[in-house]
């Protein structure tokens, strides 16, 4: 019987990732909190799978055995049949404002995530006064108070809140950016820059775990290189990593790449690209180079990585449909603008050509019958929720680059729509990429209330369970072992977070039991607020937050900090 205590196999075999070392089991006569029996345990390792039980003790794992545990405990779940495996790392996630409204994230939870990874180029904080105000004045159908500052603040008001998926964030770029420049296109002076990589410091000792930049879109966009790489090297001295949507995904793709393993060799950090595509029919054959490129500076000895969801069609906004220029100083500037005729007539013409140095999803997609529109804040305009562009354009009698202005002005926001704009056979070739992992690069909501209002991309509801049941069990593109890993250990190894990511004894009891054989994701682009099926039973912190694939009412969800906090004993690890 192979049995796991401490952090060893008793036998002294390692698994692939050399987490344990030989140990011994626990007294059989020990009495247990939890004990999860029979499953086929995918350990989080790559390591292949092993019918077994996990033991829990209070919110971490106490034992993994291979075999029947001769232990007991208070509470005993049947998993046979099943697969237990640690809990999944959605590493790009929109859920800092469902979670607000609703703190059980139950798209993602359903799906088995117990982990959200935010700060996409923003974050929820650090801000200021004038931040603070227009989060509150673009707020659409999700409403909420803004009663944080600094993003440490953030994480202390959830965890008071209440929530059941644990949290972790990046600092924003471009929130630092609108902090201390605004929305504008300049450049930051050398005292201005010092002021950012200031605020980048504090964000590190309040536990972000890097910077995080999204840079098609305004301001975020007018960062240089340089001014960049001076954040990143701030967030490097406290053992933090760089994470980019990077400047392009089409016509400049490998330049893009080019651009983020630059940053991470002169600042030290290692750096992962958000959402690995190729964005636009005429870029699918970039994925050879991509790849290479990637793989080249890894063997160079940077830790370059990637995150992918796993679908052809990207979300964002119309802001990705206009040049950045029009964008400049924040909404109400370029709202303003798209109302001057001559403006207008720049945009439109600017619209209907790939983007001269600005990234056109419009023009990636085909057109305005590959954008398809998601979420409008005003009631009005909410007719066209779940139609095209080109169809919203032929009803309004107007050609769709206007329309696209005219719902931006008429809607008080960007308009939440999605580009259908990859291939599939690069899809099914990247889920197998060995440093590739996984975020839905969506909110988690709810298949209820305020959540109706508004479509969303499927990926919100059908990420994690897509993988799973498409592309491992349906299309055999990677294995099982090889998935769950690279949900769970290989992203949390990345982010430096301590006991996380694996089923071993002293680490954290994120667990998720699910069936293998049927777990599926439901969402469709046409009927997007669908739960996937499949997850039986979920803990987060050692707590069951979903029984029977349905929520128990437990919030006991934490905000995970980077190497750089100073809460950790002894303090931080940040230099300097």
């Amino acid at each position: 019987m192979r049995q796991t205590t401490g952090f060893g196999y008793c036998k002294g075999v390692a698994t692939a990732l050399l987490f344990f070392v030989a140990a011994c089991s626990p007294e059989a006569e020990e009495q247990h909190d939890l004990i999860i029996r029979g499953g086929l345990i995918v350990d989080g390792s790559g390591a292949e799978g092993f019918v077994g039980d996990v033991v829990v003790d209070g919110d971490k794992i106490t034992a993994v055995t291979e075999g029947r545990s001769p232990a007991k405990a208070a509470r005993e779940i049947d998993a046979s049949g099943h697969v237990v495996s640690p809990g999944f790392i959605n590493m790009l996630s929109w859920a800092p404002h469902t979670l607000l409204v609703d703190g059980r994230g139950m798209s993602d939870l359903l799906q088995g995530v117990t982990l959200e990874v935010m700060g996409e180029g923003t974050s929820m904080g650090p801000l200021n006064d004038t931040m603070k105000q227009d989060k509150i004045d673009q707020q659409g159908d999700l409403r909420f108070p803004v009663e944080w500052t600094t993003l440490g603040e953030y994480f202390d008001y959830m965890e008071a809140k209440g929530i059941s998926p644990n949290i972790a964030s990046f600092v924003g770029a471009e929130t630092v950016r609108v902090h201390t420049l605004g929305e504008d296109d300049v450049a930051p002076s050398e005292a201005e820059l010092a002021t950012m990589r200031g605020l980048v410091r504090q964000a590190m000792e309040e536990g972000a775990l890097g910077v995080g930049s999204s840079l098609i879109y305004a301001p975020g966009t007018f960062a240089s290189t340089a001014e960049l790489t001076a954040l990143v090297s701030e967030a490097a001295q406290c053992g933090g990593m760089y994470i980019s949507h990077m400047r392009s995904e089409g016509g400049r793709l490998l330049e893009a790449i080019d651009e983020l393993i630059t940053i991470a060799r002169e600042s030290g950090a290692p750096a992962e690209i958000y959402h690995f595509k190729q964005a636009g029919q005429a870029h699918w054959g970039k994925i050879d180079d991509a790849i290479a490129r990637v793989e080249a500076a890894r063997a160079e000895g940077l830790r370059i990585t990637a995150d992918m969801y796993t679908f052809t069609a990207g979300a964002t906004g119309l802001d990705a449909a206009m040049p950045t220029w029009v964008q400049a100083g924040g909404f109400e500037k370029w709202r303003e603008r798209l109302q001057d005729p001559e403006i207008r007539a720049r945009v439109a013409s600017e619209m209907k050509a790939p983007g001269d140095g600005w990234e056109n999803l419009y023009n990636a997609a085909g057109g305005a019958e590959g954008a398809l529109l998601m979420g409008f804040k005003n009631p009005d305009l909410k007719k066209y929720t779940g139609m095209t562009l080109a169809e919203v354009s032929a009803l309004r009698g107007t050609s769709p680059e206007e329309t696209a202005m005219d719902l931006v002005v008429e809607d008080g926001t960007r308009v939440s729509v999605a580009y259908f704009m990859m291939s599939e056979e690069n899809v099914a070739r990247a889920v197998a990429l060995p440093w590739m992992s996984f975020g839905s690069d969506a909110g988690a909501p709810a298949a209820e209330g305020v959540f109706l209002k508004s479509n969303t991309h499927p990926r919100a509801y059908g990420n994690f369970a897509r993988l799973l049941g498409r592309y491992v069990r349906e299309m055999g593109a990677t294995t099982l072992e090889s998935a769950v890993h690279r949900m769970t250990a290989f992203p949390a190894s990345n982010l430096g977070l301590k006991e996380r990511g694996l089923l071993a004894p002293g680490y954290f009891g994120d667990i998720v039991v699910f069936d293998a054989d049927t777990v599926t994701d439901h969402a469709t682009f046409e009927n997007s607020q669908q739960y996937a099926t499949g997850v039986r039973d979920v803990f987060v912190n050692g707590v069951q937050v979903v029984a029977g694939g349905s929520h128990t009412g437990a919030t006991p969800g934490r905000a995970l900090r980077g190497s750089g906090w100073t809460g950790w004993p002894g303090g931080g690890a940040c230099k300097g």
